[in-house]
Order: C-alpha cells, then sequence, then structure tokens
C-alpha cells in the first residue's frame, strides 16, 4: 500500500463501499469527515485499496488528465479484474485516447443538442402518457409508473428497438443495477448463460441476455438499414474502422444501461426532493424561467452514479498525497457534489441554484457524459409537464433503495398526488 494520510484503523471506520450502507440512503457524514481531512483517504477494499478522492477540485483534477489518471489500465469500478475479464467488458468507459477518441467520434454526432432536441417532441408525448396514467390512479409507485418507463422509452426510440421489449430491458437494467450490490438474485445460467460471470459487465449473467439482444437487433440492422441508433452502430465508420463486434456489444451495453438507470434515477429523486421540499415545487408553478436551473439541482441532488475509478499510470501527487503507478483512485462525485467549499449550502435543495457546477455526468475532460443533453431533455420536459397540470407529490411513506454503492438507485416510491 502507498504512504498515507491516515492509518489503515482510522480509514476503516470512513467505509463507504459496503452496499448495505446505501439501504439508508448516501452516508454524507462519512464524505463529509473525508473532505474535511488533509490530503487523499486511503479506503482498504478487498486485498488492497484506493485513494478516495472526495473534493470538487481534485475530482475536477483526475477527470481532466487522463494521461496520469486513465481509465484504460484498469476497470472503472472499483475491484480489479483478470487480464481476459477487462478486455471482455472493455466499454467506451474503459478506455483511453486513441480508443476513446475514435469510439467517441463514432457515435457523438448522435447525441448533439441539435439532434436531441428533435426527440423532445416524442419525450413530451410518452411524458404525458404516462402522467395521464398517474393521474389516473391518483398516485402510486412513481419509479414503476413513470421514473421508470419514461427514460427507457425514449432510449430504445433513439435506437431503434420496439416499444414492446421496453419491460425486459427495464428488468434487464434492474439485475444490472443488484450486480453493484451484495444481493444478486440470479444464478449463473440465468438467461441461458454459459459465460463465466467475471468476464461479464456486473458480473451478472444479465449483461449475457443484453449482449444477446444487441446482436439479434444488430443482425436486423445489418440486413434492413434504418434511421436509428443501431444502424448507425453498425455502420459506423471513421476513416475505414468500424466497430468490432466486441465494441458493438459492449456500447449498446452502456447505452441501454446509462441511458435507462442513469437517468430514472435522476427522475427519481427529483420528485422525491419536490415531495420533501413543497416550496421549491411552488417556486417552480410560479416562475417556469427556473427549469433549467431546477434540472440542474436535480442532477445535483441524485449524483445518479456514485463514483467511478480511475488508475495511476505514473507515480504522481495529488492534494498533496503521494499516489504510486498503479494505485486505484475513485472519484466519489457524490461527495463532490456536496463540497461546501464549492455549494453554498450544499445540503439544501435549491432549484434557482446558479453556477451549479455539479459533477452528475462525471468530472468533466473526456469521459464527460455522452448523454448529458439527452438525460437533461427528459428531467425537464418531465417536471415542465407536471408543472403545466399542477402536480404535487405527496409522499406515502420511505423509499425502497437498491443496495449499490455504485448507482444511487431506488426500487420504489409512492405519492399521493394532489391536483389544482
Amino acid at each position: 500500500m502507498s504512504s498515507t494520510n491516515q492509518t489503515p484503523a482510522a480509514s476503516a471506520t470512513l467505509d463507504v463501499t459496503s452496499p448495505s450502507l446505501y439501504l439508508q440512503g448516501i452516508p454524507y457524514e462519512r464524505f463529509d469527515v473525508m473532505r474535511a481531512s488533509s490530503g487523499l483517504t486511503w479506503h482498504p477494499y478487498e486485498d488492497n485499496g484506493f485513494w478516495a478522492v472526495t473534493r470538487h477540485g481534485d475530482v475536477k483534477e483526475v477527470s481532466k488528465t487522463p494521461e496520469v489518471f486513465s481509465s484504460g489500465i484498469g476497470h472503472s469500478n472499483l475491484w480489479d479484474l483478470e487480464a481476459d475479464a477487462l478486455e471482455a467488458r472493455r466499454s467506451i468507459i474503459d478506455t483511453d485516447a486513441p480508443d476513446h477518441t475514435r469510439l467517441r467520434r463514432l457515435v457523438a454526432k448522435a447525441f448533439t443538442p441539435r439532434n436531441i432536441r428533435v426527440w423532445e417532441e416524442l419525450t413530451r408525448s410518452i411524458a404525458k402518457e404516462l402522467l395521464d396514467n398517474f393521474e389516473a390512479s391518483g398516485g402510486g409507485d412513481w419509479v414503476d409508473l413513470v421514473a421508470a418507463p419514461l427514460p427507457i422509452r425514449v432510449i430504445l426510440s433513439i435506437l431503434g428497438v420496439p416499444v414492446e421489449d421496453s419491460d425486459f430491458l427495464v428488468e434487464i437494467s434492474n439485475y444490472l443495477v443488484e450486480g453493484t450490490g451484495d444481493r444478486p438474485s440470479l444464478p449463473d445460467d440465468a438467461y441461458g448463460n454459459t459465460t463465466p460471470l467475471r468476464l461479464l459487465p456486473f458480473g451478472s449473467p444479465a449483461s449475457h441476455a443484453l449482449y444477446e439482444y444487441a446482436e439479434k437487433i444488430g443482425a436486423q440492422r445489418r440486413a434492413d438499414p434504418r434511421d436509428d441508433l443501431v444502424t448507425l452502430l453498425v455502420q459506423a465508420e471513421e476513416d475505414g474502422d468500424r466497430l468490432s463486434p466486441s465494441e458493438y456489444r459492449n456500447f449498446f451495453h452502456v447505452l441501454v444501461f446509462a441511458g435507462n438507470e442513469t437517468t430514472r434515477t435522476a427522475i427519481t429523486h427529483g420528485a422525491m426532493a419536490y415531495g420533501d421540499n413543497p416550496d421549491q415545487w411552488q417556486r417552480l408553478l410560479e416562475d417556469p424561467l427556473l427549469l433549467e436551473s431546477a434540472t440542474d439541482e436535480i442532477l445535483r441532488w441524485a449524483t445518479p452514479v456514485l463514483h467511478m475509478r480511475r488508475t495511476a499510470a505514473c507515480d504522481t501527487q495529488l492534494a498533496g498525497t503521494d499516489i504510486a503507478q498503479g494505485d486505484k483512485v475513485v472519484m466519489w462525485y457524490c461527495s463532490a457534489n456536496r463540497d461546501e467549499a464549492v455549494f453554498t449550502d450544499p445540503y439544501t435543495f435549491d432549484i434557482g441554484r446558479a453556477d451549479n457546477v455539479h459533477f452528475a455526468f462525471g468530472g468533466g475532460g473526456p469521459h464527460f457524459c455522452l448523454g448529458a443533453f439527452l438525460a437533461r431533455m427528459e428531467i425537464s420536459v418531465l417536471f415542465d409537464e407536471m408543472r403545466k397540470r399542477g402536480h404535487r407529490l405527496v409522499p406515502r411513506g420511505e423509499p425502497t433503495r437498491a443496495p449499490s454503492n455504485f448507482v444511487h438507485g431506488v426500487l420504489a416510491v409512492d405519492f399521493d398526488l394532489e391536483m389544482p
């Protein structure tokens, strides 16, 4: 282990990796202690450990220096992988330039603000339908009725996947979240899987099912090209270069999971924040010009992806802490988004917050989230439609949270719906 600023015993009391901790929400008080300490905190994990990067400025530094803090040397999650498993699982998230630049360039045009605006009308139509059903029920489970179906239906429309498959892909995403916790419920051979779990993303047979689905829809688009993202993926070419079969499968996997799970998480936490802070919802009802800043505050508040890992490509130093080549360095976005040095009253949900430099889409640099514009649009459209209807959400009880240290997941949360 590298030299540390704390003794291992002191660091161990600040455990932030046990998935069960997150059943009660993010353990912010532990991150508060880490941010207040000098340097970085060494966090024991499995056979070794990692440097916990918890301050906003330090997360930004790691994000913007990929030549020092690599995504490609190791996995983007906490645990280590054997070389063959890393290659089998490797997606755009787990690459450095020039491979990352190549992969991103092949599909980036589909996610520009201009192209995302094309999907706003469809998103609004889906949001209206879901809110109609929620309204007819007088409320209910927000995740099941609104937050889960909206983003999956949008991303499937962009991909060109039949909408009738959305329930299946939501099911798959739920099992992938399980793979980041300590309560996997699938047998190793679920969905006909015969691949060792260590070779599958999230260590889940659900990834096998998603790979198979990707190959099926990809074959259909090669035979019958359409104006959709799957066709773009199978036909994408840059200077004669195309996605390999493995790159295609992993790209599809990332798009379905990230385009579904993370946005529904933000939508869910946004609803919970408004339910717990009715004064903020009243502000939005009275001033629709706050919609943009409200969307950013939801994203800061939710922080759908809690962390990402990098690996030191060389001996270096960060926050006065010596980091050895090969050390794992983990950026905790959930902590950076509560950094009191950057955000005034960080534990206050304030939809008028100015200069909201949150890290819901990563800390900047080359790995800034490809789907950021899409997520913003979906969140904005949904809560705008609720605002127009004058809906008010009244919490019925506590949410059921996912036991995950990676995704800030909520499995269910019930609301009563009050109408004007």
